[in-house]
Formats: C-alpha cells, sequence, structure tokens
C-alpha cells in the first residue's frame, strides 16, 4: 500500500471511530465495525429503538463532497451487504434504515438519518 493510501486509510478509520463515538452520545448501540463481506463493507451497523442502522462514514472537505462521494453503485453494494449482514445475525424481523455520517473536519459530525431519502439531496 503506498503512502498516500496508508494516510487516507488511516484518516478513514478516524473518522468511523470518532462517528461510532458520536452514535453512541445519541444512544445507539454499536453491534458491528468495519464489517468486511463478500459483497462489500459496512462501515458501522448500529441498533437503536429495534432498528438496525447501516451508517456510511465519509470524511471529505466539505459536507456537499462527503454526500457526492456516495454513487448509486456504493449505495446498491451497501444494501446488499446490509442483507448479507441482517441474515446472517437473524435482524431480519427489525426494521432497517441506511444513514450517511459527514466529517467536515474541523466541524462536527453531521448525521443523516433515512440518507437513501430521495430528498436528501435538497439538504446540501
Amino acid at each position: 500500500m503506498s503512502g498516500g493510501r496508508k494516510a487516507a486509510e488511516k484518516r478513514g478509520r478516524r473518522a468511523e471511530s470518532l462517528a461510532a463515538f458520536y452514535l453512541r452520545l445519541k444512544g445507539y448501540r454499536i453491534l458491528d465495525q468495519r464489517c468486511r463481506l463478500k459483497v462489500g463493507e459496512l462501515d458501522i451497523v448500529a441498533e437503536k429503538g429495534g432498528c438496525v442502522v447501516f451508517v456510511e462514514v465519509k470524511r471529505r472537505k466539505t459536507r456537499a463532497a462527503a454526500l457526492e462521494a456516495i454513487t448509486p453503485k456504493q449505495r446498491a453494494r451497501i444494501e446488499r451487504a446490509a442483507l448479507l449482514w441482517t441474515a446472517k445475525h437473524k435482524k431480519a424481523q427489525q426494521s432497517l434504515r441506511f444513514d450517511v455520517i459527514t466529517i467536515a473536519w474541523p466541524a462536527w459530525p453531521t448525521h443523516i438519518k433515512d440518507a437513501w431519502a430521495e430528498n436528501v439531496q435538497a439538504t446540501l
């Protein structure tokens, strides 16, 4: 792995750790982090109020750039990974949600609940 790639990986891990801490402060229970499955990776899997939440963490210079980094192809991969995770952990009966946490340092993380909703781009 090149030096630039290692640095990016380290920044990504720090962003995910900060996002998990932030979710804990908001009352979420972290079920899994950096979960690698055959079909893709899930940054954070959390639970709150009987809902399993799959959280994609994006760290960019701006919140808009972070949201733009989540492509339809990536969303589909996250959804496939989530379905595999729920089957493996017997959570299929619970409600599921896809959230995004954007980190645009030095601002505090922004948590977008139900980020797959069509109106997310309107919040930019």
